[in-house]
């Protein structure tokens, strides 16, 4: 709400954190920077620039009284409740008068049966009667905008994506017992690269390099093959003209020489780097992208 004056934020809840611990760390992020601003804890809220934000401390979703701040939307973002079943407890939030405020619940991850929507690629199919929706996963959407503009301009008949992640909460910092040995031997292994699947909307061929040793903006490694010919320049065209009309926003075209920490908070869900692409023939490229991964 600091940069989208349509967008006011009323509360948060956090089971595991105290208020002052929160504002130590939105005070000095050590990923995105110290906040420039000024944030406190005042009388139970969560004060920032001035703006109080009231803070609730529940494990179950059905227990935030969301309705007694007046919250229309619910973004879900632990990660725990990600199932059109358990995010629904959202809807449960209710204020004195037992009156449901809450509309609509946004799961800030893939769903298994949620309908999942994103920016710039499928926003057409939603429909207003839907409560409980996603917004799949930061993966995604780096990777669809970018894979929506070349198979809507040359078609991708088949493709394998790789995600350069950086590090993530599951690893670990040195060789230890990892809870999800069972899926994934190699997040005992500490702080390595570690191929693992990545989480993305749809099921299909896509892997994960996850704990490359930065700690936010993470890249997208696009091969495919396509059913139309074409020369790299044209691919770089057609995502340019995408990125000022369409698609102006969401995803955004760079030719610079870049790297990670140059899109340190970068607002767009993508940002294609025509030089890092490469071309083997008219109809076989890999193609990069970066996101802000936070």
């Amino acid at each position: 709400s600091l940069s989208n004056s349509e967008i006011r934020v009323v509360a948060l809840n956090d089971p595991f954190m105290d208020l002052e611990y929160m504002v130590y760390l939105f005070k000095y992020d050590s990923s995105h920077g110290r906040f420039k601003g000024s944030v406190e804890a005042r009388n139970g809220k969560f004060v920032v620039n001035d703006y109080e934000i009231s803070v609730f401390s529940e494990k179950n979703p059905a227990d935030i009284k969301w309705g007694e701040v007046g919250a229309d939307y619910v973004v879900e973002s632990s990660g725990v409740f990600t199932t059109t079943e358990k995010a629904s407890a959202h809807l449960k939030g209710v204020c004195i008068i037992n009156i449901v405020i809450v509309s609509k619940v946004i799961i800030s991850a893939p769903s298994p049966d949620a309908p999942m929507f994103v920016v710039g690629v499928n926003l057409d199919e939603y429909k207003p009667e839907y409560k409980i929706i996603s917004n799949a996963s930061c993966t995604t959407n780096c990777l669809a905008p970018l894979a929506k503009i070349i198979h809507d301009k040359f078609g991708i008949v088949e493709g394998l994506m790789t995600t350069i992640h950086s590090t993530t909460a599951t690893q670990k910092t040195a060789l230890s017992l990892s809870r999800d040995f069972i899926l994934h031997y190699r997040i005992g292994e500490g702080e390595e690269v570690q191929p693992k699947t990545s989480f993305q909307a749809q099921p299909g061929q896509q892997k994960q390099l996850e704990g490359i040793p930065t700690t936010i903006v993470s890249a997208v490694d696009l091969t495919v093959r396509l059913a139309k010919e074409t020369t790299y320049d044209e691919i770089k065209a057609a995502v340019k003209h995408a990125s000022e009309h369409e698609m102006k926003g969401v995803l955004a075209y760079t030719e610079d020489q870049v790297v990670s920490t140059d899109f340190v908070s970068d607002s767009h869900s993508s940002i294609f780097d025509a030089s890092a692409g490469i071309q083997l023939n008219p109809s076989f490229v890999k193609l990069v992208a970066w996101y802000d991964n936070e």
